[in-house]
């Protein structure tokens, strides 16, 4: 068994049971036996390209999820103005704290590839458990870093609610250093409405303590400026 094989295997089983998936209701969506499925799942036979989408459909995730690429993430180039922060980046984390359920939320973004007009592609797994598999998380989005002269802007795709949208700016990111604050906007569901929050972006994985979650937390200082312009800002 080839290692490629038994990689995409752990992610096929991993995100069916995520999706609380049996064998038998997976191998009739895809109209394969239960047994094929299994040894799909083993790594016993290699998955064809058409499959493997079918499969991703199936379980409402992208086909790039269940890729085995030992990881090949593309690192940002220090060129075509990249931001000082992102400079030499394959791969950076981001925290935010949760008052529904008073807990930090943390992301890994994966730069995948750059595009003919210098974005990067990227992925973002959020809400995972373990960080070792961070690639089984609460939510997946998918989208594009673009840069400004004084800002960074990311937009992003849910993959599995495709007309939920979501993005970060994040300021003076031309200026280096090792942690950057942004404002992640999207929409929740628990309850339903639209939200702005706190992001801390980081190069590195940050101890989750007490003093992160005051940092994450809205400060008196936070809400005077929220009461003072009238709209939430983080600087």
């Amino acid at each position: 068994m080839s290692e490629i094989n038994i990689q995409i295997g752990k992610q096929i089983r991993t995100f069916r049971k995520m999706r609380k998936l049996t064998l038998a209701q997976l191998s009739y969506v895809l109209h394969k036996s239960k047994s094929t499925i299994s040894k799909y799942e083993k790594g016993e036979i290699s998955v064809d390209i058409e499959t493997l989408y079918e499969i991703a459909d199936a379980l409402q995730i992208h086909v790039e999820q269940l890729l085995y690429c030992p990881p090949k993430r593309t690192v940002i180039s220090s060129q075509n103005n990249s931001p000082a922060f992102f400079s030499g980046v394959s791969q950076f984390y981001s925290y935010l704290y949760d008052g529904r359920s008073n807990n930090i939320i943390r992301c890994v973004f994966d730069v995948l590839s750059e595009t003919e007009n210098h974005q990067y592609k990227i992925m973002m797994y959020m809400n995972y458990k373990v960080f070792d598999n961070y690639q089984n998380c609460e939510n997946t989005y998918w989208g594009f870093i673009e840069h400004y002269d004084a800002l960074t802007h990311i937009s992003l795709n849910n993959k599995d609610t495709p007309m939920e949208k979501a993005s970060i700016q994040i300021l003076a990111s031309y200026l280096d250093s090792d942690i950057k604050w942004g404002l992640f906007n999207g929409f929740s569901s628990r309850p339903m409405m639209p939200i702005a929050i706190k992001m801390l972006l980081s190069k590195t994985c940050l101890k989750e303590d007490s003093a992160l979650i005051n940092q994450l937390k809205v400060s008196k200082d936070d809400v005077r400026l929220l009461k003072l312009y009238n709209m939430l800002s983080v600087t």
